[in-house]
């Protein structure tokens, strides 16, 4: 069975109440137009041009108002969400989670393991990495989902590790930061993880002035089946798991393979 599945790209202000009225106006929008899959970006409900204490000062808990918010969304509306959230991780440290959220419940948690520490940026200033581990899933529809955050989508054992998982589609909010090249890395590497693992990638991103844009659903051949360029707007799909099994059937990279990754770092 096919799902209609759509990556919304936005630009998150320091305003939190601002940007969850946004999010229900863009879902809603997608619902309307027959989304059963919702992806949105990282940093979602909260963004602010450096990171400092002012995503430490947003952060919430899991079971704060702000996930409550959203939780009650995606039951109103009859959608699963794939949204990313500062989450509190102690005195002066923010998890950077992304959550699926369906039915009025959240259905799996992830919480970033490759900080972005690079082109000049410090994520590991006020964010916790989260541990490698088995990845959490959530199914919609009958398909199986995994989620994976920005700067993971340089590291493929990340996204491998999903497909040891079992998952159909890839959920990738991110916020890419602009930068020399990077909407070429972005759109090399998006394609590419969706290539070698013959898999649907669903990848919304954040728009300027923190993000880079460029959010698209890319098939498990490489095929780009929605894009957006540089402004706010919905890139709406069909994934569908028959082109799955026709693309694995004709390229069975997965099955073919001779090394497996587990989770821990390097010794």
């Amino acid at each position: 069975m096919s799902i209609t599945v759509a990556a919304l790209q936005l630009a998150p202000t320091e305003d939190t109440e601002a940007n969850l009225d946004l999010i229900e106006q863009m879902v809603r929008g997608a619902v309307d137009q027959g989304a059963r899959l919702v992806v949105l970006p990282e940093y979602a409900v909260f963004t602010a041009p450096a990171m400092d204490d002012r995503f430490v000062d947003s952060a919430q808990p899991l079971d704060g108002p702000t996930v409550t918010r959203l939780a009650a969304l995606s039951e109103r509306l009859g959608v699963a969400m794939v949204v990313g959230v500062n989450e509190s991780a102690g005195e002066g440290r923010i998890h950077n989670t992304l959550l699926a959220l369906d039915g009025g419940r959240v259905r799996a948690t992830y919480r970033k393991v490759h900080l972005y520490d690079a082109f000049g940026y410090t994520e590991s200033d006020r964010v916790e990495a989260a541990e490698p581990g088995l990845p959490e899933t959530f199914e919609v529809d009958g398909l199986r989902i995994g989620m994976q955050t920005c700067y993971d989508l340089r590291f493929p054992e990340t996204t491998r590790m999903l497909m040891d998982a079992g998952v159909d589609v890839v959920a990738l909010p991110a916020e890419w930061v602009p930068g020399p090249l990077k909407e070429d890395h972005w759109h090399t590497l998006v394609r590419a993880r969706a290539i070698e693992n013959t898999v649907h990638v669903v990848a919304a991103g954040q728009c300027a002035p923190t993000g880079a844009g460029n959010t698209m659903v890319v098939d498990p051949m490489g095929v780009v089946l929605a894009s957006l360029g540089e402004a706010p707007g919905t890139a709406l799909a069909q994934v569908d798991p028959q082109r799955t099994a026709q693309v694995r059937r004709t390229n069975p990279a997965l099955s073919l393979r001779r090394y497996h990754v587990r989770p821990g770092a390097p010794r």
